[in-house]
């Protein structure tokens, strides 16, 4: 399929808008390096049941529901309530749940409880999920969660003062209060020597049982074991098919730990994965990033498969072949600086399949492991997502969205020729080089900042992107083109952190999102500690953003790196509360009514995701595998059935 006949955009729903991403150079890889993919593409997409239970109880059942109506209603394809259903349906496969996938609010159904209730009980009872003996059981188990907005309305909630645990609907607690789990887990590092201390309580749900503690661990026998036999069948599969004895050891030592649930070997894992530097292909399978944790311990589980854009790595390995300048020149407190930068690296890659929490909202750049004594000791791995990036570009172009919303001709001419490079050198920047920075003082607890270490660290990786983005040495090293460039970028971020993000808020509503909230303190600190440098303008009955002095914006981005790096390597709890509540939640009602009423005219969705292409095997008649190819033609609504078939490995029982 060549690149006039592929479509980048898909289907659009409620909010929503799905893309399609090509895996550019996938058909020159060899058959070896297919065969891998398609592995450890199988082992991404077994996953994904798993997601669905972290992100809410009830999310399988709900889901399995919805589908068995969807697939056998018996009433007509355009009636307003099926139709309304269907939608319904189709946020849920999206976000994994009955959550938004950003804000994290539940979802208000528009189709009435009553009609739910006539359609599901009209169901064949061979339909039923495994474990349920009557569609009414069922139904008086979910309808209270969709329907009545007082239960269970929040699948992260972060507002601060309240018990963010029993007030958040997320599945890692059960019967237990934040109290109880935040001294649950310090009473485990009071015992550690603090050397190489595990992730605690990464890969469990903490429940309450028989009013004792106990941790239910996700193993091949344990918690969520249907699921992870699977993974571990795919990437022993994948192990006699991998490039190099390293890549073996990698996946060796994942199975082992998804065998055991222990720790230690999952920081085996991921310092071994840090080593693999050789093969083109690589992947991430596991329960990694803990935004979907009030509280920042527990990890989500998510998949991606990857291979490198060779010409394009020679731009990151550039940026981290001189990463121990850009630590040295830090501005920051020389106290807070690794003195020695280890094992940075950094690829530009094509996502070749995305599961669990990367799908079908996935991130364009990546920065593992997230344990701070791996970094400290072996380094990082980062990793921008070119394809990615490449369908949200190509989706972007036309749209009317910096017609609407930058200040003049001048910006936009700056932002049409610069800010695609930009975007991805502060990706670039963020990933390889700000995760990777500074460093804890000594005896500082990783998850000191607890429900703010999330939001904290997000700014710091922009903070340090953002300062640099503006450096001659960037000129130097040929990665910009000029001395102007870089404004481009500064003032899309300006202009998102104060003003176009909160498109994804509905009125009357804070922000929770970690990276939101990130975005807003930066913008909103610099707007207000930054004299006449930037402010928000009124022309013609509309705001925008003006930025009169660049170099002094730079600096302010300097001043409050120093600040974050500060609270980072200190563990100061209060301090991270009091910028985050200060500066990162709240919004402007005026403002915010103007912005949605601008953006509504756009009639631009406001969230992407992608489908991901379909790898069918081709064999010989001696069943061997000669090839795997691409299809890119499957719908939306197709691959959410079929992955529910094929990968429906977990239930819910009564």
């Amino acid at each position: 399929m060549n690149e006039i006949d592929f479509k980048y955009t898909d289907e659009r729903f409620a909010d929503i808008q799905m893309l399609r991403y090509r895996l550019n150079g996938f058909e020159e890889l060899t058959l070896q390096q297919k065969k891998y993919i398609y592995y450890l593409s199988e082992a991404t997409l077994a996953g994904r049941d798993i997601t669905f239970d972290q992100f809410g109880r009830y999310n399988l059942l709900i889901r399995k529901t919805l589908e068995a109506v969807y697939t056998h209603h018996a009433g007509a394809p355009n009636d307003k309530d099926f139709v309304e259903m269907t939608e319904y349906l189709k946020r849920v496969w999206f976000s994994n749940g009955i959550y938004h996938h950003y804000g994290s609010e539940k979802f208000t159904p528009s189709f009435p409880e009553s009609w739910f209730r006539e359609t599901v009980n009209r169901l064949d009872a061979e339909l039923l999920p495994k474990g349920w003996n009557s569609w009414q059981d069922v139904l008086n188990e979910i309808c209270p969660v969709i329907f009545d907005p007082t239960v269970m309305p929040k699948r992260v909630n972060q507002a601060d003062g309240e018990d963010l645990v029993r007030t958040s609907a997320c599945n890692f607690y059960e019967g237990v209060s934040q109290e109880e789990v935040e001294n649950y887990y310090a009473s485990m590092k009071k015992d550690d020597s603090g050397n190489g201390q595990p992730s605690y309580g990464l890969n469990s749900k903490l429940v309450n049982k028989d009013s004792k503690l106990e941790e239910l661990t996700y193993t091949t026998n344990g918690l969520y074991g249907a699921s992870i036999k699977q993974i571990v069948y795919w990437l022993d599969k994948a192990k006699a098919v991998a490039e190099n004895d390293q890549q073996r050891e990698v996946l060796s030592l994942l199975i082992e730990y998804y065998e055991t649930g222990d720790l230690g070997i999952f920081d085996d894992y991921s310092i071994a994965w840090l080593k693999e530097q050789e093969g083109r292909v690589d992947f991430i399978n596991g329960f990694i990033e803990v935004y979907g944790d009030p509280l920042g311990l527990k990890g989500s589980w998510e998949g991606i498969v990857e291979f490198k854009d060779l010409e394009a790595t020679r731009r990151t390995q550039l940026i981290s072949q001189n990463a121990q300048w850009f630590e040295d020149h830090s501005p920051v407190d020389p106290r807070f600086k690794k003195p020695t930068v280890k094992g940075v690296t950094a690829n530009v890659i094509n996502a070749a399949m995305l599961g669990g929490d990367e799908y079908p909202a996935s991130a364009i750049g990546i920065n593992l492991p997230n344990a701070d004594w791996i970094r400290a000791e072996y380094g990082s791995k980062s990793v921008t997502i070119a394809n990615l990036t490449e369908a949200y570009n190509k989706a972007a172009k036309g749209n009317g969205f910096d017609e609407e919303f930058v200040i003049d001709d001048e910006t936009r001419r700056l932002i049409d020729q610069y800010g695609d490079l930009c975007d991805d050198l502060h990706t670039d920047l963020h990933e390889c080089l700000g995760h990777g920075s500074g460093q804890l003082l000594p005896g500082v607890d990783p998850d000191a900042l607890k429900a703010y270490g999330s939001t904290i660290e997000e700014a710091r990786a922009d903070l340090f992107g953002l300062y640099y983005l503006a450096d001659p040495k960037l000129q130097e090293l040929g990665l910009v083109p000029n001395d102007e460039a870089y404004k481009s970028q500064y003032y899309h971020y300006m202009m998102n952190g104060l003003m176009t993000q909160i498109v994804r808020i509905k009125p009357g509503q804070q922000i929770e999102e970690a990276h939101m909230r990130n975005r807003a303190i930066i913008a909103q600190w610099c707007l207000e500690n930054g004299g006449n440098a930037v402010e928000l303008v009124q022309r013609e009955g509309k705001t925008y953003v003006k930025i009169n002095d660049y170099p002094t914006l730079r600096q302010l981005f300097a001043q409050l790196l120093a600040e974050i790096q500060r609270i980072k390597s200190t563990g100061d709890y209060e301090a991270a509360r009091q910028l985050v509540e200060r500066y990162g939640v709240k919004i402007n009602p005026d403002l915010h009514a103007e912005v949605l009423d601008r953006y509504a005219k756009l009639n631009i969705a406001p969230y992407k995701g992608f489908i991901n292409p379909v790898m069918k095997v081709v064999k010989n008649n001696s069943e061997e595998i000669t090839d795997i190819k691409l299809d890119y033609t499957e719908s939306y609504t197709h691959q959410m059935l079929r992955y529910s078939a094929e990968y429906g490995t977990l239930i819910q029982r009564q």
